[in-house]
């Protein structure tokens, strides 16, 4: 991992097609401008592992859900 220290309005480059630039620094928040070509995704990372772990409960959910009917239906 590389670590590197950016004042307000510096930037980094990323090969030729993106640029992260510093935009603003407000206490203990940083604002980022990205600018990359547009089949690029970017996503927040805690997006990611948010959809995930919703993902994951959804799964345990309908497993639940299906074990539960198949209680109900051997009762009958």
């Amino acid at each position: 991992m590389l670590v590197i220290s950016r004042k307000e309005a510096e930037s980094i480059l990323i090969g030729d097609e993106i640029e992260i630039r510093i935009s603003e620094i407000s206490g203990d928040r940083v604002k980022l401008a990205i600018s990359a070509p547009k089949e690029i995704r970017i996503t927040r990372k805690e997006l990611l592992e948010t959809a995930s772990i919703n993902r994951e409960a959804g799964e345990r959910l309908q497993e639940q859900t299906l074990n539960e009917l198949k209680g109900l239906l051997k009762k009958k």
